[in-house]
């Protein structure tokens, strides 16, 4: 898939230059950066969730988890099953996530971390060309962070889509990544194989970066 260049501006401030890309199937895309370095509005815009300066036209179906996930008033078997209707698949994805035992609970009465369970759940029960994830684990413990990982993986094995994951650690994108781009202030400063971005980095700002939150 190949991503346009596009920017997003707000008033006078340039918040996004993206310089465009070719994103290859089957791959998962670490999207790394310091807090308001532009990752959840590059994710947005994507997603068609937020405008771009100037429209741009993605043809892939594209599957999104933002950081804070709806939960409809019904309960988590119900709101998983709005993601398709494969009860088996449903039951499975439950089970891995560790939701079978709260799948007949009120899905806006659950915590933070169940309800992005929950949310990812919701979501592989269809079929995408690309997936974003934006910061999927933050509000997960490290048994059910283990477990949406490996079920990343899964998924992208499965459906060989493009998916493309925010996140704020440095281990997660160390663990499941292939590829990886590093944003600050609104720029890819530094993009490629996760293993040498994360290990030898040739930016002095990404260096500082890695340094600073525990390379």
């Amino acid at each position: 898939m190949i991503i346009p260049a596009f920017s997003k501006t707000y008033g006078q401030k340039k918040v996004l230059d993206f310089p465009g890309m070719e994103l290859q199937p089957g791959n998962i895309y670490a999207i790394l950066g310091a807090n308001g370095s532009g990752k959840s509005t590059f994710s947005k815009i994507l997603a068609d969730v937020l405008p771009a300066d100037r429209k741009i036209r993605l043809e892939p179906s594209i599957g999104y988890l933002p950081q804070k996930p709806y939960a409809f008033r019904m309960s988590v078997r119900k709101n998983i099953l709005l993601g398709g209707r494969d009860i088996q698949k449903a039951e499975s994805l439950a089970k891995a996530l560790s939701l079978t035992e709260l799948e007949h609970k009120r899905a806006d009465r659950l915590s933070g971390g169940e309800t992005a369970r929950m949310a990812m759940a919701r979501l592989m029960m269809g079929t995408y060309d690309v997936v974003i994830l934006d910061e999927p684990t933050a509000a997960m413990d490290m048994e059910t962070t283990a477990a949406a990982e490996t079920l990343i993986q899964s998924y992208v094995r499965q459906t060989n889509c493009i998916l493309i994951l925010v996140t704020h650690s440095l281990q997660q994108a160390r663990r499941i990544a292939d590829e990886a781009m590093f944003f600050q202030k609104g720029e890819v400063l530094e993009y490629g194989p996760a293993e040498s971005l994360l290990y030898s980095p040739t930016r002095v700002e990404l260096k500082r970066f890695l340094e600073f939150y525990g390379n």
